[in-house]
């Protein structure tokens, strides 16, 4: 196994490290948070919350711009109204939510790399979406093939990352293959559970047909079998396009994972309050997840949460902000008042890996974790409000992950744990250091960390003085340096290969925008 649950350790030899990466630990592959979710609001407000969303969609009623997917909703029982409104009979949405399952499986390319979304499970995916990436050596630049490669192999080596996202836009590669490069890179260079955009259908079926292949699935198994993801976002306020109309439908049909995700900023397309944008996305979101359970009674869906504020001094977003967390807190509620996996998200502002950024990302990720989140988007390298990932601060939020997975480790209270040997032998005054309760739990009784250099300030600016940031660069390269490819059958990759020959001789997909 690749694992770097260890690496980037000082003083470790390179036979030791070599021997760590043959590890993993199961409690990093798939978390379990051992906490109660924090409520922000009484079970009264959520039912308010609640009541006036089905009134938003029963009154007011959700634009959707697809002609198909108006039909379903008619079909199914809703009324249609004028310039493509439907207006959302309440008893009939709260009957096609419950066909949701609250838990599943997606299924990873490797041992031990599924993932179980729902009840106490987490799963951290990567950033995702950005047209540019960043280094310290070559600065901010639009994002080529080669860096979105780059951190396929980097995501792959670190354990806490579960599934991988889209982390960067390969510009030199035009849009119309773009989706077949990008299937392949993920193919070959990673098993960790992909993410597939909605751009169009030709574009979604090529990439649920390369992932089928990769993972060794017969047609009828990937119905059955969710082996990606996909986000669709409504076009706030309260409209679903006919891409992402598209998308719910194609994936609820292939058996595949739909989050729908309202982008609800609050004082700019949503109310300025926290509950009145929590009601937006709430419709939002039951509108579009309605749209999947029509499709395909019991697709796997996830309910996503990621509404914040603004700066009211300029308009722009603003994310990892006390109002951000107090919205995970009461998604992580809604989510769970309809028996829904929820995703969320660890976003920031900054435009560098600096402090902001670290701290903005972390205040997120309490947001999201501690809100009983179960699929955690932009969980590493996201940078200047998702338009850039950053090398530097994907190593820093491994870091933080790291972190959590330790944090949500169970301790056991026993007899060894207890320490009442080690208290008699050192007594009074002495230390601990050398007992031997100590000593069997030497190299595994903390964490430790990639970045942290907790050596005295002489010793530190001897050495060069390295903030966190070089180090970080430091270990990116390092893990580039000794990836090792996880295993594919050469037939599978030799389909995989023939099917993007064809794809791209037929002049590849129809890019929608």
């Amino acid at each position: 196994m690749n694992s770097q649950r260890s690496g980037g350790r000082r003083g470790r030899s390179a036979k030791r490290q070599s021997n760590a990466k043959k590890q993993f630990d199961l409690a990093w592959r798939q978390w379990r948070n051992p906490y109660p979710p924090i409520e922000q609001f009484s079970a009264d407000e959520i039912e308010a919350i609640h009541e006036a969303t089905l009134k938003v969609l029963r009154d007011i009623g959700i634009k959707v711009l697809s002609d198909e997917a108006r039909e379903h909703y008619v079909r199914a029982g809703m009324r249609a109204g004028e310039e493509g409104v439907i207006y959302f009979d309440p008893d009939l949405v709260m009957e096609l939510i419950a066909k949701a399952p609250s838990e599943f499986t997606m299924m990873g390319r490797g041992e031990g790399r599924d993932v179980m979304i729902g009840s106490n499970k987490v799963g951290i995916s990567t950033s995702a979406g950005s047209p540019n990436c960043s280094d310290i050596q070559r600065g901010r630049r639009p994002g080529t093939l080669q860096d979105f490669e780059d951190f396929c192999r980097v995501a792959q080596s670190f354990d806490v990352i579960h599934l991988f996202g889209p982390v960067v836009e390969p510009q030199d590669i035009q849009m119309n293959i773009r989706h077949l490069k990008m299937a392949r890179a993920i193919a070959t260079l990673t098993e960790k559970v992909p993410f597939v955009y909605f751009r169009g259908r030709q574009a979604v079926a090529d990439s649920y047909e390369i992932l089928r292949i990769a993972n060794g699935l017969t047609p009828d198994q990937l119905l059955e079998t969710p082996v990606c993801y996909s986000v669709a976002n409504s076009n706030s306020p309260l409209q679903l396009d006919d891409l992402m109309c598209k998308g719910i439908i194609d994936a609820a049909n292939a058996g595949q994972m739909m989050i729908l995700t309202p982008f609800t900023l609050a004082g700019a397309m949503a109310p300025v309050t926290i509950p009145g944008a929590l009601v937006m996305q709430n419709a939002e979101a039951l509108a579009g997840l309605c749209l999947s359970q029509i499709v395909k009674p019991g697709a796997k869906v996830c309910y996503g949460s990621f509404t914040s504020n603004v700066d009211m001094k300029s308009g722009a977003p603003a994310f990892g902000t006390p109002e951000y967390v107090k919205a995970a807190f009461a998604s992580g509620q809604l989510a769970r008042r309809y028996g829904l996996p929820l995703r969320s998200s660890g976003p920031t502002a900054s435009n560098a890996p600096d402090a902001q950024a670290a701290y903005e990302s972390q205040m997120s990720l309490w947001g999201a974790l501690m809100g009983g989140a179960n699929l955690v988007l932009h969980g590493a390298g996201w940078l200047e409000g998702g338009l850039t990932i950053s090398a530097e601060k994907f190593i820093i939020d491994v870091e933080v992950l790291q972190m959590f997975a330790e944090i949500f480790k169970p301790l056991e209270v026993n007899e060894a744990t207890l320490g009442l040997e080690a208290i008699a032998d050192v007594g009074h005054g002495g230390h601990f250091f050398g007992t031997q309760h100590t000593l069997d739990r030497f190299e595994t009784a903390f964490y430790s960390p990639l970045l942290s250099d907790w050596d005295n300030f002489e010793n530190w600016t001897d050495r060069g003085s390295a903030d966190a940031t070089t180090r970080a660069s430091k270990i990116f390269k390092e893990t580039l340096q000794n990836f090792e490819a996880p295993a594919l059958e050469a037939s599978r990759l030799d389909e995989i290969d023939d099917y993007i020959t064809r794809r791209i001789a037929e002049g590849g997909a129809d890019i929608e925008v």
